[in-house]
């Protein structure tokens, strides 16, 4: 079975997706940190990020690697673990640009299907259920309120020693919806036979319980 898991960003879409497999045994792919990966790499190597072609040619001569250890997915550039270095404001902001090309898009198709040949897979992304595998047996649109999403986020990187502002955060993400939805290659949104699922106001084992429940009905 392969599960698709949408939504904008900061829905808990990866939170979600890594413990829905887990709870299943299934493969977690994290697609939104292959983005990350290269727009992490293209600021290493002092790449406009506004340069589509160098920024494919990047992605085009280097590999980006997805390994799973005891505690967590680990994201590697060639033989580069940078799992702890794609989480920063500015590596979001970038990814959002990435994946509005075409060409790195195309590329990252092909990386994302192959891994999903390996058998039950759970992937979240902005375009899974709509391009990336539109076949899968369950679509999940993930979703919440701007302010939630901001407040979620800024959490996240206050535990992880970074100071940035709620306000900002909220203008952030914002920006970053209406470019995932404005693009023009696989745009951000909801396929028709996804689940609608607002998780504001739900702790996270609550939407993991709703996912599961869903998963369980299509099985049936």
């Amino acid at each position: 079975m392969n599960i698709a898991i949408d939504g904008p960003a900061g829905a808990g879409k990866s939170t979600v997706a890594k413990m829905v497999a887990e709870q299943l045994g299934y493969l977690y792919i994290d697609t939104g940190s292959m983005y990350r990966a290269l727009a992490w790499a293209a600021q290493e190597h002092q790449i406009e990020i506004e340069d589509e072609q160098a920024v494919s040619e990047l992605l085009k001569n280097n590999v980006i690697h997805l390994k799973r250890d005891s505690a967590q997915q680990r994201v590697y550039w060639n033989d580069e673990d940078i799992t702890d270095r794609i989480r920063t404001p500015q590596v979001s902001q970038y990814a959002s640009v990435v994946a509005s090309y075409g060409a790195v898009r195309e590329q990252m198709l092909v990386l994302q299907r192959q891994l999903a040949q390996v058998g039950n897979v759970v992937m979240d992304g902005r375009d899974i259920g709509t391009h990336v595998l539109p076949d899968a047996e369950v679509k999940i649109f993930l979703t919440a309120s701007i302010r939630e999403r901001a407040e979620r986020r800024l959490k996240e990187l206050q535990q992880k020693g970074h100071q940035t502002d709620l306000a900002e955060l909220e203008a952030e993400i914002a920006q970053r919806d209406k470019r995932d939805m404005e693009r023009e290659v696989a745009p951000l949104r909801q396929a028709e036979d996804a689940v609608l699922l607002d998780t504001t106001g739900m702790t996270i084992p609550q939407v993991v319980d709703r996912i599961l429940q869903i998963c369980k009905r299509s099985g049936e």
